[in-house]
């Protein structure tokens, strides 16, 4: 049965027969496909990576290694200046604290985030990283830095982009994903970023971290100011790097807490959030992989999977969004409940550790 007539008949025979939809297809389906068209769309893309009832999971956890950075953006409720009270480094065994809890919960992967701090040279990180490399060997993978971060620490270090993935690659370090993006386009960077580095920097650092044969993801957030045309020139962004590189592993959206920041605002629903997944999968034809976000969703993130998400993580601490209000839960038995009664069969997924060969 043919989808209901709301929508073009040549943008359905697009997706239908895997032509690629334009921007201006992505805005025209944004405001006039009903959900279910939607729905319906992305599944069928999803169909051209996954089996329709599969779907695969991590347990993670996000090391927040320091609170104190100097990008200011104004959507953050987590950094504490230099020398404000509150701003904290953790030492290698407060790592190994919140790893070894990790191993203990059924998890395999950390992924660190903190920010723009002034006072950690570059030889902080290099030394954390060879350490759990040293510690934990394969047991364990752990994406070591944002993207962002890592732009701060190579002009930090006076190191061009190239240098400085290799000396993370020396450390052990296999990822280095896709995180500091939010929206990216130069208005919105302009906007609420202002000390963070410009769209056209970020790919190129991300271009770099894949020539050294490191992996790496993208990432998105929504629900701040921005629009549904800055939304879809991001995913062009996204789709046009990944053309150029097909080094993209996946790609995660999460949506915007409010709570405790500078510009506040009001939550976006889970209904938004489902037709963005869906939209993103629909114009992201060249990324296997599209992430569901229970951190910022919670339980009805899983109804992404519907939308065209197939893989989910469940985190046990993200400092960075909790303190803007998101909210975790460790009942794992319940969420995976979730994913079984929408019709799906969750696998547990390992990162896998085998790196990439460069250029």
């Amino acid at each position: 049965m043919s989808l209901q007539t709301t929508i073009s008949q040549e943008v359905q025979e697009k997706v239908a027969t895997g032509q690629r939809i334009t921007p201006a297809d992505a805005l025209y389906l944004w405001h006039h496909a009903t959900d279910a068209e939607l729905r319906a769309l992305a599944t069928q893309v999803r169909t051209r990576f996954h089996a329709p009832t599969a779907c695969t999971y991590m347990v993670m956890r996000i090391v927040n290694y320091t609170n104190v950075c100097v990008a200011q953006c104004d959507y953050c409720a987590f950094y504490k200046l230099p020398g404000e009270s509150g701003g904290y480094v953790l030492s290698q065994d407060e790592v190994f604290a919140k790893l070894d809890e990790l191993l203990t919960l059924g998890g395999d992967l950390a992924a660190f985030n903190g920010g723009f701090n002034p006072h950690l040279p570059l030889a902080y990180y290099c030394d954390l990283f060879a350490a759990i490399r040293a510690r934990y060997g394969d047991t364990l993978e752990f994406y070591a830095l944002t993207i962002a971060e890592f732009m701060y620490l190579a002009d930090h270090a006076k190191l061009n982009y190239a240098a400085a993935a290799q000396q993370f690659k020396q450390a052990g370090v296999r990822w280095i994903t896709g995180g500091g993006s939010e929206i990216l386009t130069e208005d919105f960077r302009r906007r609420h970023s202002k000390f963070k580095y410009t769209v056209a920097e970020y790919f190129e650092a991300q271009a770099a971290i894949l020539a050294a044969g490191l992996q790496t993801t993208a990432t998105m957030v929504i629900g701040f100011d921005e629009t549904i045309e800055e939304r879809i020139e991001h995913l062009d962004r996204t789709r046009k790097f990944q053309d150029e590189t097909n080094g993209l592993a996946s790609f995660l959206c999460w949506t915007y807490k409010p709570y405790f920041t500078q510009i506040g605002g009001i939550e976006i629903t889970t209904a938004e959030y489902l037709r963005h997944l869906a939209l993103s999968r629909i114009f992201l034809d060249n990324v296997p992989r599209i992430r569901t976000s229970v951190l910022t969703q919670n339980e009805r993130a899983l109804e992404g999977l519907l939308y065209g998400a197939d893989d989910f993580d469940l985190p046990i601490e993200d400092e960075v969004t909790q303190k803007a209000g998101a909210t975790i839960s460790l009942n794992f038995d319940k969420i995976l409940t979730v994913a079984r009664d929408l019709g799906f069969t969750p696998t547990y997924r390992h990162v896998t550790p085998v790196l990439t060969t460069p250029a």
